[in-house]
């Protein structure tokens, strides 16, 4: 079925990098919701209007709210596909993730009235009165509900997209508060204790709290600049290294301004006495195959590395081997050596992971002490930098 919405709707649907086939994929997502929370809500509002159960109306309620919920999704996949313009250079697919972060608030809010619905039957409760079609309309919701979750999470994993994921983890959760709701009509008729409603009702919207929290954590991390995906970064990493003349990479930094807008710069390390312009020729050609196989917008700094030298070869190697004894996740580049009159600087630079297992004043020294065990006249000048792709 998902499949065949796929293939009916989106125009060149396996296209999923290109801005239009990820607007369409939003687009059908969205409508396909609206349609299924109103048909859901038209019936569990009448049955639990009918029969009294404050669960029941209050479950139809959060089904309108996910449609409300599905057209901020739309809204969210149409604003991101605009254009770049004069006052924003690098796109508008931020929208999208605001379009998520508001459907996790939706899901916060939706929570907090329940709880506060449900407190008010607990205290006060009134009798909930069964009936088959309120059975049937609740087993309906469930399986409607799981092929939604089962849907957006498809749609949400083909293109990348958190906002879908946020609306897939929703429908989830009405999956298991429509089944709390359903275990809380059967008890009641099977105890005679009218307080069930009320209990099964606050249990329900703790989860739809936490669930929430957690989505928002989530759709909020992209926009606070989270660290990008290890798999892009791997990516980029060894394609890079894979061009011949390549020695290493270091510095990678990757900017995200939404799904299908991302910018990167990196280092790449080549032999120094290789010809500047067949480098510069090279470097132009990995851009270009970024930008035309990745999407991605990469710039790239020429960095010549001297390879023989035999005394910077050798203070590497003595580098190298004190970093990794004291964080094996150190690591470093750029050195080159300055001699002068009465001592000789050893400048490099030295790169930390995000907890590293010494102090930098501590990391300093015990650098530092390895060379000069070898060379007493040398010194370090070091540079800390922090990884901002690890």
């Amino acid at each position: 079925m998902v499949e065949f919405l796929v293939k009916r709707f989106i125009p060149n649907w396996e296209k999923t990098a290109d801005p239009q086939v990820r607007t369409a994929y939003g687009r059908l997502a969205g409508m396909v919701g609206i349609f299924c929370n109103l048909l859901l809500f038209a019936g569990k509002f009448l049955a639990g209007t009918i029969f009294g159960s404050v669960a029941v109306t209050a479950d139809a309620v959060n089904n309108l709210s996910d449609a409300s919920s599905n057209i901020v999704s739309i809204l969210g996949f149409w604003l991101g596909s605009r254009p770049a313009d004069h006052d924003h250079p690098f796109g508008h697919a931020r929208y999208e993730y605001l379009a998520g972060l508001a459907v996790s608030v939706m899901i916060l809010v939706i929570g907090l009235e329940l709880a506060l619905e449900s407190l008010k039957k607990l205290i006060t409760p009134t009798p909930v009165a069964f009936s088959w079609l309120t059975i049937g309309v609740l087993i309906a919701s469930i399986l409607v509900k799981l092929w939604m979750a089962l849907f957006n999470k498809r749609l949400g994993k083909a293109i990348h997209s958190d906002t879908l994921m946020a609306t897939a983890a929703d429908s989830r959760n009405d999956v298991l508060s429509t089944a709390g709701v359903l275990v809380a009509v059967i008890l009641t008729r099977l105890t005679g204790f009218d307080r069930i409603d009320g209990c099964m009702g606050l249990a329900v919207a703790a989860f739809i709290l936490i669930s929430g929290w957690g989505l928002v954590q989530d759709t909020l991390s992209p926009l606070l600049g989270k660290k990008p995906d290890p798999e892009l970064v791997n990516h980029i990493r060894d394609k890079i290294l894979g061009y011949d003349g390549v020695l290493g990479i270091h510095d990678l930094m990757v900017h995200d301004y939404g799904p299908g807008q991302q910018f990167a710069s990196v280092h790449v390390e080549v032999p120094a006495d290789q010809n500047v312009l067949d480098c510069h020729d090279m470097i132009d050609n990995i851009e270009k195959d970024f930008q035309e196989q990745d999407h991605l917008l990469l710039t790239i700094h020429y960095d010549p590395i001297v390879t023989n030298d035999p005394k910077v070869n050798q203070l590497k190697g003595i580098l190298l081997m004190a970093a990794q004894e004291i964080d094996g996740r150190i690591t470093i580049h750029d050195l080159r050596i300055v001699p002068g009159v009465s001592h000789t600087n050893v400048v490099f630079d030295c790169v930390l992971p995000d907890q590293p297992q010494m102090e930098e004043e501590e990391i300093r020294s015990r650098l530092t002490q390895a060379v000069q065990k070898e060379f007493p006249t040398y010194r370090c000048v070091i540079t800390l930098e922090r990884d901002f792709a690890q």
